[in-house]
């Protein structure tokens, strides 16, 4: 993340400057979505930098899409809002038609389309994907879509949305992950039409929200791939979107570093500098020596995802290391501050709330160090 792609993050570094803090922490109170911040991305290009050239895209790696958020996220702003742009268009693009491609992924390119919402996880199998119940049943040219999706992000801004359904039942398959297929919904016409989206409010500004399908109509021309196969096609897109998540962390891990060794240097309590204290030193060293670290494995997995091959342990391991360099970071520049870090106009509180989330989603920690285990290790499952 520190290759050459200076050009780049120095870019999205001046973008960023037209977003301070205060724009951050008025859509934070009011629970709103950053639609200038993400238009701005969009009009930039940022948003369609892995889009091929040939679909109107920058045509670039995951490596460069990780200096575009990890530069987002060291200036102080939040992503969150629109990555799932940047990558959710990989399954369609591996796996879609070429029909299909040339019908959306131009105008995704553009901005002129977003789709930015993975229905993928449910209230009663949480990580474990292969459980799933929302169902789609095809009936002629047309799939009849049954179920409820929890924690879907970005629902209601924007227009496609990838959806993982179940398409044979489970006990009808050789494997738990067969019979799993993926379509492409568009949520202008589902909304009303057998789509019910209800938000989620949580602890951090992130527009999520609950999915309810009662006999929704897709057609079956948005099939992604082969039916029964879906389960394959999204794990390129899970292994991208840990990797640039990762790199979102460093970004936070960074600002958090930078914030607390400013104000330690600056503080002054008993005639001395806060900072110049190896109890208050010590801790931010060690985050920047952590987030650095963290920023090596992000880099290690963007390379191998670039070039091709496989990288899942590499993802899962950038995305650990990186938000608990995140959280540590964050925790560190409240104990620095004190009773200031607490206080929204330092932004660190939002931050904060902001990088927590990334130990649970968009995979837990403990799913993490189980795929570890057992998929690099070699030891025995433990479910």
């Amino acid at each position: 993340m520190n290759g050459n792609y200076a050009d780049i993050r120095a870019a999205v570094e001046r973008l960023c400057a037209d977003f301070p803090g205060t724009y951050w922490r008025e859509h934070d109170r009011a629970r709103s979505y950053p639609q200038e911040f993400v238009e701005a991305l969009s009009a930039a290009g940022y948003l369609g930098i892995l889009i091929p050239e040939v679909y109107g895209g920058a045509g670039l790696g995951i490596e460069a899409a990780c200096a575009v958020l990890e530069a987002i996220h060291r200036s102080g702003c939040n992503g969150a809002a629109c990555h799932a742009q940047m990558y959710t268009m990989g399954t369609l693009l591996r796996h879609g038609s070429e029909a299909q491609k040339q019908q959306y992924l131009p105008q995704i390119a553009a901005g002129a389309l977003r789709l930015q919402a993975f229905g993928v996880t449910e209230p009663s199998s949480g990580t474990d994907t292969s459980r799933i119940r929302t169902t789609a049943v095809r009936h002629g040219d047309r799939y009849r879509i049954n179920g409820q999706k929890v924690f879907i992000s970005r629902t209601e801004h924007s227009d496609l949305m990838l959806l993982l359904v179940r398409t044979t039942p489970r006990d009808h398959v050789a494997k738990p992950t067969d019979g799993l297929s993926v379509l492409l919904v568009d949520l202008r016409a589902a909304v009303g039409n057998g789509l019910t989206i209800k938000p989620l409010a949580t602890m951090m500004n992130h527009a999520t929200t609950e999915l309810f399908f009662d006999e929704l109509e897709v057609p079956a021309a948005n099939l992604v791939g082969e039916e029964g196969k879906g389960f394959s096609y999204i794990l390129d897109s899970m292994n991208a979107e840990r990797i640039l998540i990762a790199a979102e962390c460093v970004g936070d891990a960074r600002w958090f570093v930078a914030k607390a060794s400013a104000y330690a240097s600056e503080r002054q309590v008993f005639g001395r500098p806060i900072g110049q204290n190896q109890g208050v030193q010590f801790p931010i060293a060690r985050a920047h020596v952590q987030s650095e670290a963290a920023a090596l494995m992000v880099a290690r997995a963007a390379a191998l995802f670039d070039a091709g091959e496989k990288c899942g342990a590499e993802a899962n391991m950038a995305k650990l290391l990186a938000s608990e360099a995140s959280a540590a970071a964050a925790d560190m520049c409240i104990q620095t501050y004190g009773g200031y870090g607490f206080a929204e106009e330092y932004d660190i509180e939002r931050k904060f709330r902001e990088t927590r989330l990334y130990q649970v989603a968009p995979v837990s920690t403990n799913l993490i160090l189980s795929y570890v285990g057992t998929h690099v290790l070699g030891m025995p499952k433990s479910f």
